[in-house]
């Protein structure tokens, strides 16, 4: 008896002690997520897939995009679900007018595609995309700069607030020769900015290409990715004092040649900038950084944002997705340049 009392005993303190460690975990960083075989079972056919877009286009049924008329006759253009309308005889592809428009690939497989990228905590390459959905590298370097810029395209929709801590940052340096520092012409620059909660705990991030660190260009950016009355803290670069033209005050700290990880009071915006760094170096070996930096660094900040519910990432890719206008290959080579 007082053996089995004791084993009871231990028993108890072991399942106090998995709960402690499980307490101790980042909540964050542990949730489940979706696996695949929850993803395919939803998405694994086309039929699945189609019906999945047609509820998220026309979540209360079809409307016609040229009468909004409602009856309609359902036509089949090859492969693609055609909807005509009853009234004014206008078809509409199911695909239309979204990000998918024109693309002769099933929907499975960009399905898949929206899943892999949104679940990749550090980002999924193109050429990583081209073997896991079975496609040609310049089909999937297509894929994956369409759905980074619908990441981008979303993010613009957000502005921080509240107690905000800013940096400047650099992509590139690759090249030999030229001048180092600030004024490399081998480096683009960036401002990483991050937004925290009331109890310090970072809550969304902002990393922006601009011209360079210039009262002008940081007005600017102040102006369009601030909310008025921000508290920005930063370590006493000149130029982060123009965000005050956007109505926010300035708490600048003066380093003195003090390392990053010396810097407690700007802790987590150097853990961003090091996570940033983990990422591009770990999951990219070369990106044209000077032509489409904004797209790899907004697609960063979508899944940063959105990390408190990874089982519901897909499905938020997926209606921006829906909701975005084609964008078409010569526009993805142009590129957002923003200096």
């Amino acid at each position: 008896m007082a053996h089995l009392v004791s084993l009871l005993i231990c028993r108890v303190i072991t399942i106090e002690q998995r709960e402690m460690v499980i307490m101790a975990m980042n909540r964050i960083q542990f949730q489940p997520g979706l696996s695949m075989p929850e993803f395919l079972k939803d998405y694994g056919t086309e039929t699945q897939c189609e019906q999945a877009l047609e509820a998220l286009r026309w979540p209360e049924g079809f409307r016609c995009p040229r009468c909004a008329g409602a009856a309609h006759y359902v036509v089949r253009d090859g492969v693609r679900k055609v909807f005509q309308c009853a009234a004014c005889r206008h078809q509409a592809s199911l695909i239309a007018g979204t990000i998918f428009q024109g693309t002769k690939l099933p929907l499975t497989i960009w399905f898949l595609a929206i899943y892999l990228i949104s679940q990749a905590k550090t980002g999924l390459s193109a050429l990583a995309l081209k073997r896991q959905v079975g496609v040609s590298y310049p089909t999937a370097w297509l894929i994956h700069h369409k759905l980074m810029q619908v990441m981008g395209d979303r993010e613009s929709r957000y502005v921080l607030a509240g107690n905000v801590q800013v940096d400047d940052a650099y992509l590139g340096g690759e090249r030999s020769g030229g001048k180092v520092g600030r004024g490399s012409e081998n480096k683009v620059p960036f401002i990483a900015a991050v937004s925290l909660t009331e109890e310090g705990h970072p809550l969304r991030v902002r990393l922006t290409q601009v011209p360079g660190f210039t009262l002008k260009a940081v007005a600017i950016w102040a102006k369009t990715h601030l909310a008025p009355n921000s508290a920005v803290f930063s370590d006493g670069l000149a130029c982060f004092g123009a965000v005050t033209e956007a109505g926010c005050s300035h708490h600048p700290t003066v380093m003195a040649g003090r390392k990053p990880k010396d810097a407690p009071e700007f802790k987590w915006i150097n853990t961003i900038l090091g996570n940033l760094k983990t990422s591009l170096s770990g999951c990219y070996h070369a990106f044209d950084f000077h032509k489409y930096a904004a797209r790899y660094l907004a697609a960063f900040c979508y899944r940063f944002n959105r990390r408190f519910d990874l089982r519901s990432l897909h499905k938020r890719l997926l209606v921006a997705a829906v909701t975005t206008t084609p964008q078409p290959l010569r526009i993805i080579r142009i590129a957002d340049v923003h200096c």
